[in-house]
């Protein structure tokens, strides 16, 4: 058995105790879990993927799956399932043998749960789903990282204009009306760019501190 973390993880599944569920709040996202072993002596279907999932450090030893596994049930029975309240798992989508979906849950009654996590197995590996906060937050500070940089190269290129149409102003008057250029409008757009620039230091900013809360 290897759980083997991916080179943004280092290490994080060889300090998670063997047969242990991880701390709460442990950020599981940049862990894989493959174990070759068992892949190559059993099958991986809908019938045998969740005992391998059993085996990753993903899964809790205090879900109701767990229960129905040591009294001989198979643990995803769902009409077995639905009797008990707690943490659980469901396999919630399959493409054999590649890809399967496992959903856990919090179930409060027979009809009534909460979804917490989502995990797949992809060909043989096992990863947990990033939430879909930290997706927007990640996407956010990316986008506005890129819109800042936009406006700092605008604001750079205002001042140069701004610059040399000054220095020309110096010379001898020579160009037509319709070719002047307003002074008082590039000053005016300058100021705006760079208002925006700050605000959008100050949001990305604030994205950083969501992103690091969740």
């Amino acid at each position: 058995m290897a759980a083997t973390p991916l080179p943004q993880a280092g290490g994080l599944v060889g300090n998670t105790m063997e047969g242990m569920p991880p701390p709460p709040g442990t950020d599981l996202t940049g862990i894989c879990f493959r174990d070759q072993l068992w892949l190559n002596s059993f099958p991986l279907d809908r019938n045998l993927v969740f005992d391998y999932f059993a085996l990753s450090p993903f899964y809790d030893l205090t879900c109701n799956n767990e229960q129905l596994r040591m009294r001989s049930v198979h643990p995803l029975d769902i009409s077995q399932l639905s009797k008990l309240t707690g943490i659980e798992y469901m396999l919630n989508e399959v493409m054999e043998p590649h890809l399967f979906v496992i959903r856990k849950q919090k179930r409060d009654g027979p009809e009534k749960v909460t979804p917490m996590l989502t995990y797949y197995v992809l060909d043989g590996s096992i990863y947990q789903a990033p939430q879909l906060s930290s997706v927007f937050a990640s996407r956010m500070v990316r986008a506005l990282y890129y819109i800042s940089k936009s406006f700092t190269a605008a604001a750079s290129k205002l001042e140069k204009i701004g610059y040399d149409t000054e220095s020309d102003s110096v010379k001898p008057e020579t160009k037509s009306g319709a070719e002047n250029i307003d002074f008082k409008e590039i000053k005016r757009v300058d100021q705006i760019l760079t208002a925006l620039h700050r605000k959008g230091h100050t949001a990305a900013e604030g994205a950083c501190g969501l992103c690091s809360s969740t």
